[in-house]
């Protein structure tokens, strides 16, 4: 295995980066640095940039995206996830208690309408949706087992309404 080249941690003593790998596979996550409660506040969502819908982005509203610019941007996916990114404070908050060394994982419908690259979950969460792309293309009785962005909420509202 070839030893990737570490970055400065962007949020230092917080959670950082695992990566591992060779030149057939990749695989990283983000790891809780320390414990946290349920409902505390792990990190603020700081330097954002927008920019266009990527893997790489994160849904604010109906209409507009931003870059994580962190190493927020190893945040895995689960269906049952360990935090929230709570768009309206801008913070990335924790759903249940966290241990730390325990991998931080959010739902990412819970912030995305549509996803730039759709795939398949193996999360293994009783709830597991099975294929992640986007609020728009998940029944509202599944989302509503998760907590979701306002816009997203909205969304739902809308998508609903005119079935």
């Amino acid at each position: 295995m070839q030893q990737q080249e570490q970055q400065a941690p962007s949020h230092p003593g917080l959670f950082k980066v695992l990566r591992q790998g060779d030149s057939t596979s990749f695989s990283s996550k983000l790891v809780a640095e320390r414990d946290f409660k349920k409902g505390e506040t792990i990190a603020d969502l700081t330097g954002l940039t927008p920019g266009p819908k990527r893997y790489s982005s994160v849904q604010i509203s109906a209409t507009e995206h931003v870059e994580l610019n962190s190493d927020l941007l190893y945040l895995n996916h689960s269906c049952d996830p360990s935090t929230y990114l709570d768009i309206t404070k801008r913070a990335i908050v924790a759903l249940k208690d966290i241990k730390q060394g325990e991998e931080l994982t959010f739902f990412y419908p819970s912030t995305e309408w549509d996803m730039a690259q759709v795939f398949d979950c193996w999360c293994g969460a009783d709830k597991c949706v099975g294929k992640v792309n986007g609020a728009r293309h998940t029944p509202t009785e599944v989302l509503e087992q998760f907590t979701l962005s306002e816009h997203i909420i909205q969304l739902i509202k809308e998508r609903d309404s005119n079935q």
